[in-house]
């Protein structure tokens, strides 16, 4: 498991149904690439997020394959129609096996 790892999302508290509403993540996450060297020489393991996806009740949203040249912690800003309330479902899947999941609901308002 990588250290360190923090998931954050930022999602309106209230929608009306059918607005297109902003998404923000972000992870923490040092996102090694596995090309570089640690001081005696020896290649650092590559250690990356490399896949995220949201979904909203079940239904994807959005699904983003990432290498190793994508940037430490990684940040996506994306819009989405929703249907009314219901709850997002953001993760992120890492080189190592782990899975990183922040469900976020939103109000109809």
């Amino acid at each position: 498991m990588a250290s360190g790892v923090k998931p954050r999302v930022k999602v309106p508290g209230s929608v009306t149904p059918g607005e297109v509403i902003t998404l923000k993540t972000l992870i923490s996450h040092d996102m090694e690439s596995g090309q570089r060297k640690d001081k005696d020489g020896n290649l650092i393991p590559r250690s990356i997020i490399n896949r995220f996806t949201c979904d909203f009740e079940g239904e994807n949203v959005i699904d983003v394959t990432m290498e190793p040249a994508i940037s430490t912690n990684p940040y996506f800003e994306f819009d989405a129609k929703v249907p009314g309330a219901g709850t997002f479902t953001f993760t992120w899947y890492d080189d190592d096996g782990d899975v990183y999941t922040i469900d976020k609901a939103v109000k109809a308002g």
